[in-house]
């Protein structure tokens, strides 16, 4: 019977995968972790957890006796670079007693990547599923770091570890200090204001992935028969590939009076310009049957459904 603890459950993907998985698997069965309380408590269970504590860690693993453990917790790209240290202590500290917890109870751990573990010596068109990874940011370090320590824990102490780069992820949620924040950023101005002003510049390409479709993929990664496996951190995956341009049109074809203006800002914007423009995700296709269901019109309609409805209940 399937058991999940979650870390990082208050973050951009915690908050929204932790329904999902008490949904798919019971909610008594899915103990969502983070370092503070949630601010809208869940139908479910919660405990405080610093994953930098590698007692705290273990002790609440082995309280819980999860089969699977979605390690969420880190710092984001943007946040890295103002903390670099912390970034290093969070992201892979916090991944090494996670993993040292698996190694000793034997449980499943999902790690997301993200397309921050290439750099601007990768190929940016189509960039391939194995190319050369050299990132110019503390935290696309601490993803590549990351991708050969649950490589390592596998291969060397047969711990099942499975992880997606993640691309830019849109979602109703609050995001959390990273660079294509202005992709979700800009929905909420469009319904409340009328008007954004994007930090990045107008022809900026970066994958993107509609929120439904990246808790499948860690999902459905985590249920696949790991025999067929051949990368198992991480997989390329991605559904969409948007500018800011592109996606203030989208929206204006909802709202005609949308009005997006640009002032990249230097940090953000020479971290974009060190990603890539459009992923590869053939292997997560071929080995575990990766298909994103949101194209960007499907993903604009919803969003702006979305972020009414929230507006809607903030100011009831």
């Amino acid at each position: 019977m399937t058991r999940v603890l979650v870390t990082g459950a208050a973050g951009q993907i915690g908050s929204a995968l932790v329904p999902a998985l008490r949904e798919a698997y019971g909610g008594d069965r899915v103990l969502a972790t983070d370092i503070h309380p949630p601010t809208e408590p869940g139908a479910g269970p919660f405990a405080l957890l610093d994953c930098t504590d590698p007692g705290a860690v273990a002790e609440r693993l082995a309280e819980h006796r999860p089969t699977v453990v979605y390690h969420l917790a880190a710092l984001l790209s943007a946040v890295g670079e103002r903390k670099p240290q912390t970034a290093y202590e969070v992201n892979l500290g916090g991944l090494f007693n996670v993993l040292e917890a698996a190694r000793e109870q034997g449980f499943a751990v999902f790690t997301p990547s993200s397309i921050a573990a290439f750099g601007p010596s990768t190929p940016r068109d189509g960039t391939p599923q194995d190319t050369l990874q050299r990132p110019s940011t503390m935290y696309g370090v601490t993803k590549v770091a990351g991708e050969l320590l649950c490589d390592y824990y596998h291969t060397r102490f047969g711990v099942d570890t499975r992880g997606v780069r993640y691309p830019g992820i849109i979602s109703a949620s609050p995001p959390g200090g990273g660079t294509t924040d202005y992709a979700v950023e800009i929905f909420f101005a469009a319904v409340e204001r009328g008007s954004y002003t994007s930090f990045l510049s107008a022809d900026t390409q970066l994958d993107m992935m509609y929120m439904p479709d990246a808790l499948r993929a860690a999902m459905e990664l985590m249920e696949a028969d790991g025999t067929g496996l051949a990368h198992r951190n991480a997989f390329n995956v991605t559904a969409m590939q948007l500018t800011p341009a592109t996606l203030g049109d989208a929206i204006r074809r909802h709202l005609p009076d949308f009005r997006l203006g640009f002032d990249p800002d230097p940090v953000r914007q020479a971290i974009a310009d060190s990603w890539p423009r459009s992923l590869d995700d053939s292997a997560a296709r071929e080995e575990w049957g990766w298909r994103p269901e949101y194209d960007l019109e499907g993903m604009t309609a919803d969003m702006l459904r979305r972020v009414r409805a929230r507006a809607q209940v903030r100011t009831s």
